[in-house]
């Protein structure tokens, strides 16, 4: 792996270590030595007892970072999470208060370990009249960066409550400029049977 910051090499190396500092994913601490210390803010450098000799360095603190020649955003990638991409051709509706939102015969679904499943629907089949652009934004470090719409159903407006990827990783390809609603805000009823809503952190 390896970090730059305005254009200079900060970091190298072969030696990373996962911490898990929370649940959500892990962080690189990586040997101090090779680490260029005096190109980068001392406040951006953690040191941990369980990893003696290592740091990690703030995600933010520098420009990019890189596995091999793959840039990695937002986080590491967790080596025991995986992400998978499945074409189908099940019944999918999305309503909120009553309001279908969507209905869709051809969902892509996306299986991310310890999330619930998430059907990504092509946008012919998305009610767009109920979609609002929003300027929220964020990235994920095993699908690319995401765009938002809020939706609008009965005068009320849900803010951020549908995503896509207009330009996914090629590991995802297949959600390119699908719509995904979050499973724990709306009504999801697949093939005919309602879908109870599951509980996370989102």
């Amino acid at each position: 792996m390896r970090a730059e910051h305005q254009g200079e090499v900060v970091l190298v190396s072969d030696d990373a270590q996962y911490l898990w500092e929370h649940d959500h994913y892990p962080a690189w601490y990586v040997p101090e030595a090779h680490v260029r210390l005096d190109l980068i803010d001392a406040a951006a450098v953690r040191r941990d007892e369980r990893v003696p000799g290592h740091v990690r360095v703030a995600w933010s603190a520098v420009d990019h970072w890189f596995e091999e020649d793959d840039e990695v955003h937002q986080h590491p990638r967790d080596p025991y999470k995986r992400v998978d991409v499945r074409a189908g051709s099940r019944h999918v509706q999305v309503l909120l208060d009553g309001v279908v939102l969507a209905d869709s015969h051809r969902p892509v679904l996306l299986f991310e370990t310890t999330l619930p499943t998430r059907y990504y629907l092509p946008k012919l089949d998305v009610r767009f009249d109920h979609l609002t652009p929003t300027a929220t934004r964020s990235t994920c470090p095993y699908k690319g960066e995401a765009e938002y719409w809020a939706v609008n159903v009965n005068g009320t407006s849900h803010p951020d409550l549908a995503w896509g990827y207009r330009y996914p990783l090629p590991e995802v390809a297949k959600i390119s400029d699908h719509v995904c609603f979050y499973n724990e805000r709306v009504d999801i009823v697949l093939d005919g049977t309602a879908v109870p809503r599951p509980v996370t952190h989102f």
